[in-house]
């Protein structure tokens, strides 16, 4: 079974690899919430520069993962560039046209996450790979790459 991809990444391919890889990124929202209440709970007591201090702090945590992957991706030289990909029984191959290639076997793989956006795929390494769903020419072809990480991989994590 081979399956073919392609797709044109966006900043929110990033982010959403980063909240399913990175324990800080995934919990910043969280933070954010939590931080916004106290901020309010302080100004309601009548400790206006407490109160307002939580509360855009609250923001710049909220912020965080968004505009750190915006800024991350419109600095990287290959990020914005077109990624083609097949996903085979022995290996899945991507490529940035003639930039960059990779050929990660499924043993170098040894987790994936799927989201709402797409499949986040973990190396061995500190790699991630984010595969959105609109890569797919199709609901069969997203199924497809689904199983094939199940039967190489294992299930998603």
């Amino acid at each position: 079974m081979t399956v073919d991809f392609g797709w044109s990444p966006r900043p929110a391919d990033w982010s959403d690899a980063l909240r399913t890889s990175v324990p800080l990124y995934r919990r910043a929202p969280w933070f954010a919430a939590a931080l916004g209440v106290l901020g309010v709970v302080v100004l309601v007591l009548g400790m206006t520069w407490a109160g307002v201090f939580g509360l855009v702090l609250a923001v710049v945590i909220g912020g965080l993962v968004p505009v750190g992957a915006a800024v991350n991706f419109h600095n990287h030289p290959l990020a914005a560039k077109a990624v083609t990909g097949t996903a085979d029984d022995h290996s899945l191959r991507m490529s940035v046209g003639e930039a960059a290639r990779s050929e990660l076997r499924w043993a170098e793989l040894p987790g994936w996450a799927e989201t709402a956006r797409g499949f986040v795929l973990r190396t061995g390494t500190a790699a991630v790979y984010a595969v959105p769903h609109r890569a797919f020419a199709d609901d069969d072809a997203v199924a497809r790459f689904r199983s094939l990480l199940v039967a190489h991989v294992g299930p998603a994590a």
